[in-house]
């Protein structure tokens, strides 16, 4: 039988382990790098850029500089994506709702 009570319990914890994972998430750092480690990139898990570094000899060369800072950043941001992807399933994969 279907029981509100229990699914008003089941999303009130889902909420909280949302925000805890918003923490750990922003508390995580993903780095990247591009053209050998010429251009380095760290976010962390909410998204934002949280360094970045790049080799002087990169300074000269204005379209090679912009290509592997953004084949960087794409790495990076896809790392990010894929964090959360698999934050949100391990978060799933523990609840029952229904009391199943």
């Amino acid at each position: 039988m279907f029981d509100i009570e229990n699914l008003k319990n089941v999303f009130g914890g889902m909420q909280k382990e949302m925000e805890d994972l918003q923490t750990k998430a922003k508390e995580t750092i993903l780095s990247a790098k591009s053209g050998g480690g010429l251009v380095s990139v760290s976010i962390n898990g909410a998204g934002e850029l949280v360094d970045l570094n790049i080799d002087d000899s990169l300074l000269e060369d204005k379209e090679s500089l912009q290509i592997l800072l953004m084949s960087a950043l794409n790495d990076a941001y896809r790392s990010v994506e894929e964090n959360k992807k698999s934050m949100a399933l391990n978060l799933l994969g523990g609840i029952k709702p229904f009391g199943l």
